[in-house]
């Protein structure tokens, strides 16, 4: 992937530090069937990416400044742990949140995919969040509010997809492939927060 991301800091795809995940590829696949996630979605995802990638840092803008911004309860976990904004800390995480779009449509769902997706839950729970940007922060996103923003990240990718000319049914089967891969997604996270990290009362 020619998208400068092993400049990102942070950003540790593939690398050995990263831990295994919990999940087999066997049990992806199972996952992948539950997920309603096919080759055609695989086909739609790749032509999201081609479309979404251009538009990550934007996509990202609006989330994170248009959205999340005005949601206190969300907003606190790229703070300090006053409530005082930290601009070097969400500006690092902005950059591997473009890389998450990037790396959702045009990542082969293999092993390092699967391991990655663990390491993302991790940094989202009291096992391993601020500890990559080495700052004092929220001590764990509640594994509730970034279920339930996934809901805005569906509803809001849409009209990214609809900008380059394709027809309304292709861009209906590029959003059914995103959605299908954040549904898949969620469930790997959750399996991460469950069973491996946070105690019940931060799930």
């Amino acid at each position: 992937m020619e998208n400068g991301e092993h400049d990102i800091h942070g950003y540790d795809y593939g690398k050995a530090g990263v831990p295994s995940s919990p999940v087999t590829l066997e049990e992806l696949q199972h996952f992948k069937i539950s997920a309603g996630f096919t080759d055609d979605t695989e086909r739609y995802l790749r032509m999201a990416g081609v479309v979404l990638a251009p538009q990550a840092p934007a996509i990202v803008q609006k989330w994170r400044s248009g959205i999340i911004a005005g949601i206190p309860h969300l907003a606190r976990h790229s703070r300090a742990v006053n409530g005082d904004p930290r601009p070097g800390y969400l500006a690092a995480t902005n950059l591997r949140f473009v890389q998450w779009i990037e790396d959702t449509c045009l990542r082969t769902y293999d092993q390092s995919w699967l391991n990655y997706q663990h390491e993302i839950a991790l940094r989202h729970t009291s096992l391993k969040k601020n500890q990559t940007d080495g700052v004092e922060s929220t001590p764990f996103v509640p594994l509730h509010d970034a279920v339930a923003f996934v809901a805005v990240m569906n509803q809001t990718i849409r009209p990214y997809l609809a900008t380059q000319g394709h027809s309304e049914a292709e861009v209906e089967a590029m959003h059914a492939a995103w959605c299908a891969s954040l549904q898949l997604q969620v469930a790997l996270w959750l399996r991460s927060y469950a069973t491996l990290a946070n105690p019940t009362p931060e799930l």
